[in-house]
């Protein structure tokens, strides 16, 4: 959330909801590795600290999910040492953990959980007659104006790093903006189209999360150089379309951008604990996760539910049934 240690874990925080009427959520935030001013804006905010932490954990899942099969694996172990670097990996990180503040905020507004906002308030769409209905619109622009306040994102002259860090915690925020629908429930007799209630609604953060992966496999390498038409330095990639006598291409506002080639992830490191014991599959990735070290093949026997029927009236019964399963995992 600093930028220093975007996706770590939090401490449980139950014991301190119960402290006393309007003063848990002071002394929640005092427990988040947040700024100063950052912990100034959660104390004005009732619901942000719990938000900040379901925010935290939905990054952390989805970016699990999106490398488990890569040989960095977004596990927490090397983090710190990663976010201090400029890899691909980096940018992701920044991307995703944007996205799951973004989304969450949002989410929570028109969950009723933050004081300070409440539905989707957008102009041409009935949400107060979406509210009737006991619908409520995801309001994504309150999340997006806050996140920007909370991050405190500004303007860096001559800075690499920090131009490249903003630039894909902007990436995270595009694309929950591009996964916001409209929905519409329509009410009338026998299911008619009468009226219609429409209201904005969010993209599951699956879909945002594979979204992202995408633009991690395109990430775009980037150096810093001067634009004299506007009088700052900007960021430049590659040639585009090889054509290698014209001015470096721009890198588009989707794109994640990183300054430096990342290590092989192969070996523990300060960066990551290795691939050494990863399960892979055989005909898939074990190749490439087990680094030319080859592989372990171990047999074992799993339980699983089969021949399952429904009985009258209301139960499933099922045999519990015993296959072998083979596992393969790389070698140290």
């Amino acid at each position: 959330l600093t930028g220093k240690e975007a996706l770590s874990h939090f401490p449980s925080l139950g014991a301190a909801g119960g402290s006393g009427p309007g003063k848990g959520h002071v002394k929640q935030c005092e427990l988040l590795q947040l700024s100063r001013k950052q912990k100034r804006l959660c104390r004005r905010e009732p619901g942000l600290a719990e938000t900040l932490r379901d925010a935290i954990r939905l990054g952390i899942l989805e970016c699990q999910f999106q490398f488990r099969s890569e040989r960095w694996n977004c596990s927490l172990e090397g983090r710190p040492s990663l976010l201090k670097r400029g890899f691909k990996e980096t940018a992701f990180l920044y991307a995703v953990s944007s996205a799951a503040l973004t989304h969450s905020l949002a989410r929570a507004c028109s969950a009723g959980r933050m004081e300070r906002c409440t539905c989707d308030d957008s102009p041409g769409l009935e949400n107060r007659k979406a509210w009737q209905w006991g619908v409520c619109g995801d309001n994504l622009k309150y999340s997006t104006k806050f996140l920007k306040k909370f991050l405190g994102q500004k303007r860096i002259g001559k800075d690499l790093r920090a131009k490249v860090d903003i630039h894909n915690t902007n990436v995270g925020i595009k694309a929950v903006k591009n996964g916001l629908k409209t929905t519409c429930k329509c009410h009338g007799v026998s299911g008619s189209c009468a009226v219609r209630t429409c209201w904005k609604q969010l993209s599951p953060f699956h879909e945002i999360g594979r979204l992202l992966k995408l633009r991690y496999d395109d990430a775009v390498k980037v150096f810093s150089t001067s634009n004299d038409a506007v009088g700052h330095s900007e960021l430049a990639g590659p040639h585009r379309h090889g054509h290698p006598g014209r001015q470096p291409a721009l890198p588009r506002p989707t794109d994640l951008v990183y300054v430096e080639d990342s290590p092989s992830f192969c070996r523990p490191s300060k960066y990551s604990l290795g691939t050494a014991g990863r399960t892979c599959s055989r005909e898939g990735n074990c190749d490439s996760m087990c680094c030319g070290r080859g592989y372990n093949t171990q047999s074992r026997l799993v339980t699983f539910s089969c021949h399952c029927q429904v009985r009258w009236c209301c139960y499933v019964e099922c045999q519990q049934c015993m296959q072998e399963e083979v596992v393969y995992s790389c070698k140290q």
